[in-house]
């Protein structure tokens, strides 16, 4: 294999692909990534199995054929390289390839390419498109949300439908619920699919055209893949029944309270800095006529106490949250004011942008002495 391509070209590739190489040393092969030369484009593939990112880039291919990389060491030089093009030729016969740019020089060993599992292209009677900047959308409002404990799989994964009533992302731990929905144009099939948080965060990361482009969303039994531009990923689903969220958005609320968003993180922030440590940061917020006093109080540290103007219709309600989850919302709301709305000091509120309708977040209150 021979080839010439641009710095920046092959480490946007590089970067793309690198999240899909496996950390950990089970299969020797799956810690590379594959470099295929042919037809002017150069293929850049990483998988760990759970994961697999395709990336194509333009090269002058001056000799065809495929080599596997150290994908730690690759990556790091490639992002340090002095030129603007990068010139990488393999040699058989010692299993290394040379890669050349400016006046430097570097051979690294290779993997055995036979031994990658190439990824294939899924077909499947299965698909939708979507613009890549409202998957992007649906994913940062809602992935935040995701359970991280493997001990119960289900929620550990975005929950994707689309039908009639457009397209939806779902992300619960049972302690809260994000919701977001949008519309979708040209709807061919109906979708109702759970991908892992760690593929969508991905997959959010790589989807940053300037101008809307097609995602092409296809699926079968337990894989989902995503293609656009020249990039292809593919994940398995997590198997399973998502509980039905509507049930955990209440029909109606007794208090509803609006916020300036970065006035009340600020501040929530401030005074969860002497929050007790531990899995519930426990802060307690009580909704007056004109005022949201936050405060926090550990023994071991001390107190704090913030105001912060607001606008409340119906009761005072006096209620207590784990303020990381309050801080995960108030971060993606994307809206200067929020709307908090309330029943009960022990049953779930809402936190919604003001001005945005199709996105709601439910939280559960912490039960305090």
């Amino acid at each position: 294999m021979k080839l010439v391509c641009t710095k920046e070209a092959l480490n946007h590739a590089v970067q793309t692909v690198q999240k899909a190489v496996s950390s950990k040393n089970t299969l020797p092969i799956l810690t590379g990534i594959y470099l295929s030369a042919y037809d002017g484009k150069l293929d850049l593939q990483a998988t760990d199995y759970e994961i697999g990112i395709s990336c194509k880039i333009d090269a002058n291919i001056e000799e065809a054929g495929t080599v596997v990389v150290s994908g730690r060491y690759f990556q790091e030089l490639v992002r340090k390289l002095p030129g603007e093009t990068v010139e990488i030729s393999s040699n058989r016969e010692d299993r290394t390839i040379k890669i050349t740019s400016n006046f430097s020089q570097f051979n690294l060993l290779s993997l055995p390419s036979e031994e990658f599992p190439v990824l294939k292209q899924m077909v499947s009677e299965n698909s939708l498109l979507v613009k890549d900047n409202i998957l992007k959308d649906l994913i940062k409002k809602t992935v935040f949300a995701c359970a991280t404990d493997e001990s119960r799989p289900i929620f550990t994964g975005g929950l994707l439908e689309a039908d009639a009533q457009g397209i939806r992302m779902i992300a619960t731990n049972t302690h809260r619920l994000a919701l977001k929905r949008d519309n979708l144009e040209n709807l061919n099939n109906s979708l109702k699919i759970i991908t892992p948080s760690k593929i969508l965060t991905e997959l959010a990361r790589v989807l940053v055209s300037e101008i809307p482009v097609d995602v092409r969303i296809s699926w079968q039994k337990n894989q989902v893949s995503f293609a656009f531009d020249d990039i292809y990923i593919i994940s398995r689903l997590i198997e399973g029944q998502f509980p039905d969220y509507n049930r955990v958005i209440p029909a109606s609320f007794a208090t509803t309270v609006q916020i300036n968003t970065d006035q009340f993180l600020d501040a929530v922030e401030r005074v969860s800095l002497v929050a007790k440590d531990g899995e519930y940061n426990v802060v307690k917020f009580q909704f007056k006529a004109d005022t949201v006093i936050i405060t926090s109080n550990n023994p071991d540290v001390g107190m704090a106490y913030e105001t912060v103007d607001s606008h409340c219709q119906g009761n005072e309600i006096e209620i207590a949250f784990n303020v990381k989850y309050v801080t995960d919302i108030l971060k993606n709301v994307g809206s200067e004011k929020i709307i908090f709305s309330l029943n009960t000091p022990l049953s779930p509120a809402s936190i919604k942008p003001e001005d945005d309708d199709n996105y709601t977040y439910i939280i559960t209150p912490v039960r305090t002495n």
